[in-house]
């Protein structure tokens, strides 16, 4: 693009920070708002996994692959399913040199993509009302703190309930039927050895076949995260006249709804550190598309919002930030540059959507206790992100090579 237009991404999570960083390495400089006071002003959640073929491409995308090396856990990789009694019904340990999808906490990310930005790019305490077309593809944008702006390009990088999308689409998140309490476990080696022992080094998947389960993480610093769930309407908690700041009643509810459950597996349920916070999960209409509009797009959860089963959330996210930034920068206009990012990341992110949402149903479904357990092969998994992402680069070379060489790409 041989104009340096006014780029506003809202949204400084990893897919509008990913973003302005590949833009600034092609010499556009963007401006990110977001509603946060500071980078680490809130609890960001626990860990993730980055793929091979989608977030790690975005992070060697913006020349960030050996900051993230130094902070990610390979190990974390690890997995194991059991049922509630706590019987082992399947494990993978990620060989050695295995880097396909190793993990890091969700701030650590964060923090990392944000200090690689010229200071001052992204605005805090930016919390968008309004973008209101003016005509051309131009937005003004209005903030809660007073501030407004104009754009030429408006990226919504907000997430889940996103003030972008409406200029795009009339889909709305819906609710998924399953409420999660997070919970952690801090110093879990001394404090909870018999969680650390049951957890391992990775992720402890435990279900019960009834609509019940506990998906806990190995985090850094000697910090267990994750998840206590189980299907219940959002606001199961005030129908069942429950205060969640109440710990003890927590507790009593919890080891009542989880009665059957083992005398090994229930310190997952009560012997946390720290009060629950109550978490809730929604996705988008899959696969989900909109028609161009001039001057706007999103990016990340704002786009594809899907259930956390397969980890693809914030990979997609941070390929989307990537991917749209190269086509800013390669592309003529804003408007072929939408183009060409939209139609590959509908593509993409639609199929991924669907079967996650599928997964988070099957595994919180009621099934026969004789059902048979087909748990996903990760080691499977692991080979697929590493054919994937060496596909993504065979086909991007050869379009560098055709467009270089003056054929069509």
């Amino acid at each position: 693009m041989t104009i340096s237009p006014r780029i506003a991404i809202i949204g400084g999570g990893p897919a509008g920070l990913l973003c302005a960083r590949v833009l600034q390495g092609h010499g556009i400089e963007p401006t990110v708002y977001d509603a946060d006071t500071a980078v680490d002003s809130r609890d960001p959640g626990g860990t993730l996994d980055l793929h091979a073929d989608a977030g790690q491409i975005a992070l060697e995308d913006a020349g960030l692959m050996d900051a993230f090396t130094a902070l990610a856990r390979a190990e974390g990789q690890a997995k194991s399913r059991r049922d509630h009694r706590g019987t082992v019904l399947a494990e993978f340990v990620p060989a050695e040199g295995d880097t396909a999808a190793p993990e890091i906490d969700r701030g650590q990310l964060r923090a990392m993509l944000h200090d690689h930005l010229r200071p001052g790019t992204v605005r805090w305490g930016h919390r968008l009302l309004t973008a209101t077309p003016l005509g051309g593809g131009v937005h003004r944008l209005t903030f809660a703190n007073g501030v407004s702006a104009e754009a030429d390009l408006v990226i919504g990088a907000d997430g889940a309930w996103s003030r972008v999308r409406p200029l795009l689409t009339d889909a709305a998140p819906q609710y998924l039927g399953v409420a999660f309490l997070d919970a952690r476990f801090d110093d879990v080696d001394a404090r909870h050895p018999e969680i650390a022992a049951i957890v391992g080094d990775g992720h402890l998947f435990a279900n019960d076949n009834d609509g019940r389960a506990v998906i806990v993480q190995r985090n850094s610093n000697g910090v267990v995260r994750g998840y206590v769930a189980f299907r219940a309407e959002p606001d199961w908690h005030d129908k069942a006249g429950l205060d969640l700041t109440d710990r003890a009643a927590v507790r009593s509810h919890l080891l009542r709804e989880f009665a059957h459950w083992s005398a090994q597996m229930r310190p997952l349920l009560v012997d946390n550190d720290g009060d629950y916070v109550p978490r809730s999960f929604w996705a988008l209409p899959a696969p989900l598309t909109w028609d161009r509009v001039p001057g706007v797009t999103l990016i990340g959860d704002a786009a594809h919002l899907m259930a956390p089963f397969g980890g693809h959330g914030t990979n997609l996210a941070l390929l989307d930030g990537a991917e749209l930034a190269h086509a800013l920068a390669e592309e003529s206009s804003i408007d072929d540059a939408l183009a060409r990012y939209e139609a590959t990341m509908f593509r993409r992110s639609g199929e991924l959507a669907v079967g996650a949402n599928e997964g988070l149903r099957r595994f919180f479904a009621t099934t026969s206790p004789d059902a048979p357990h087909l748990p996903p092969d990760h080691a499977q998994e692991h080979r697929n992100y590493e054919a994937g992402a060496a596909e993504y680069r065979r086909r991007r070379a050869e379009d560098e090579r055709a467009v270089g060489t003056g054929g069509v790409a």
